[in-house]
């Protein structure tokens, strides 16, 4: 994997000390090291970085000049994150940013000593990164996106939307998280959609490539719909899937506002580029001297219901106007 350090000044504005103080005392140019799921010339993936990165400004990092952030590119693969984050802390950088629990579980099996803020965590606590949310307890923290924890309100809203609808496919990415959350979500579903009186197919993948084949067997097997579990990989693959659906005829529900921006039918969730923003929140305090252990995980308290109505129309959908009536955002 090849290593990418962005240290171009970007302007931004700097907070101001006394010019004497700032010639005699040249203040520390902060090193971060960055996990990045997929790569950076995705526009995909530039948008979440770009909030990042607007986010540290506002707050008065100015990159080349009292920060540099070092990127470890995964393209898709989180598979080398390991390799990644050990670089990471042979370069020696002050903290690491890992945008989701698979980046933060490579880092923290890399480190126990450098400071790690996660952006978007699954389920922390199973998944063995902190302690508690009150008291992480170790060198992790930042935000949760609870993202397997509503997988059953997606399933819902999914039959909010398609009431006629009775097989729906699930598509999962393996080892994303660690086996108890996975497991969870799994079984949660698997209850819900037998609540809901639906028959629900399992469809697990491992890579990228595996996308094509997957929705190829959920219409072999007569999925009328596919609801997306929570991934990193899928969130950085959302367009291509939001276009298979659409090729294959298949209503989907995913995790994030953004799955719908970029042409999926619905979304319920957190949305992950405004936890990118608020990640650099952690960031500042840690830098200035907090302690990961002493900073509390954050959760989200406002979900988002997107739907994409002209998506909606190109696959013949007539939304209920109830639901309608929810939607935080109505895609035309």
């Amino acid at each position: 994997m090849r290593r990418r350090a962005f240290i171009a000044g970007l302007g931004g504005v700097v907070a101001a000390w006394p010019f004497t103080a700032r010639a005699q005392h040249p203040a520390k140019i902060a090193r971060i090291g960055w996990l990045v799921t997929g790569s950076l010339e995705s526009p995909d993936t530039s948008v979440i970085v770009d909030a990042f990165r607007q986010s540290l400004r506002q707050l008065g990092y100015v990159e080349g000049q009292n920060i540099v952030i070092e990127y470890q590119e995964a393209h898709g693969r989180i598979e080398h994150f390991v390799s990644l984050a050990t670089e990471l802390v042979r370069l020696n950088v002050d903290l690491i940013v890992a945008p989701n629990t698979p980046a933060a579980r490579a880092a923290r099996q890399a480190t126990t000593t450098i400071p790690i803020v996660a952006s978007a965590l699954a389920n922390p606590i199973e998944d063995g990164l902190v302690s508690s949310l009150a008291r992480p307890g170790g060198n992790v923290t930042g935000l949760t996106f609870l993202g397997p924890e509503l997988t059953s309100k997606r399933l819902q809203l999914l039959k909010d939307a398609l009431p006629n609808v009775s097989r729906v496919a699930a598509l999962w990415h393996r080892n994303a998280f660690g086996e108890r959350t996975t497991n969870n979500m799994l079984m949660t579903t698997d209850a819900a959609a037998r609540t809901l009186q639906l028959q629900l197919q399992s469809v697990g993948i491992r890579s990228p490539e595996e996308l094509a084949g997957a929705f190829f067997a959920m219409v072999r097997q007569d999925a009328e719909a596919v609801l997306i579990f929570p991934s990193p990989m899928l969130y950085g693959e959302r367009r291509r899937i939001a276009d298979l659906a659409l090729r294959y005829r298949l209503p989907s529900m995913a995790v994030d506002r953004e799955f719908a921006e970029v042409g999926g039918f619905i979304a319920y969730g957190a949305s992950i580029i405004d936890l990118m923003r608020r990640s650099a929140i952690y960031v500042d305090k840690i830098l200035k001297g907090a302690k990961p252990a002493d900073l509390p995980v954050e959760q989200p308290t406002k979900f988002d219901l997107a739907i994409n109505l002209k998506t909606a129309k190109a696959l013949g959908l007539d939304v209920p106007p109830s639901l309608l009536a929810r939607a935080d955002e109505v895609i035309e």
